[in-house]
């Protein structure tokens, strides 16, 4: 990470009109971590098109009835679930991103989901979006993508159809604006 950027650690990450890789072109990603090695983060704006149930059933814990979409967090090992949660709680593997937004990859939060008593407000995702060294930091400066501060409304409440604008809007940026042609000033 260079010396002029500082972590992008609980921002989200937007795609800029110009962006048209097929695993990113339209989307918001919530940074979870980012450091020297490297970044990771979840799109948040990708329902599958499969419900939280579906998942619940094919891993045999229940759940019936839960209609909450499942996400696709990014391109990596799609295999493997990330829950964005709020608040915190006791789950085996969890991290604390933001005093509001938490990240958990163990089962026990999927099992206390299925029994109606996980965290108040969730996003199940399949997968996460990565970057090696300095390689977002080279994308940002490639005009790729939009960063601005994470808001948890943003994440768990906000249509996903409407994150991207709602996130740009907090800080004075009208999406529909963007030119879909990059450059450099």
């Amino acid at each position: 990470m260079s010396s002029s950027m500082s972590t992008l650690r609980n921002q989200f990450l937007i795609a800029m009109p110009h962006l048209k890789d097929p695993n990113f072109e339209g989307t918001i990603s919530y940074i979870c971590d980012h450091n020297d090695e490297g970044a990771m983060g979840i799109v948040i704006n990708r329902p599958l098109d499969i419900r939280l149930s579906d998942m619940l059933e094919q891993l045999e814990l229940g759940g019936e009835g839960i209609a909450m979409p499942v996400y696709s967090g990014g391109p990596v090992q799609i295999e493997r679930g990330f829950v964005l949660h709020s608040p915190l709680g006791d789950w085996q593997s969890s991290i604390e991103i933001a005093p509001d937004i938490c990240i958990t990859t163990s089962k026990d939060i999927l099992e206390a989901m299925a029994r109606g008593v996980g965290p108040d407000r969730t996003l199940v995702a399949l997968g996460y979006a990565g970057w090696g060294a300095g390689q977002l930091e080279k994308e940002i400066s490639n005009n790729f993508w939009i960063t601005c501060p994470a808001d948890s409304a943003i994440i768990f409440r906000t249509p996903d159809s409407d994150k991207v604008v709602s996130a740009l809007g907090r800080v004075g940026i009208d999406y529909h604006r963007l030119s879909s042609i990059s450059g450099h000033a």
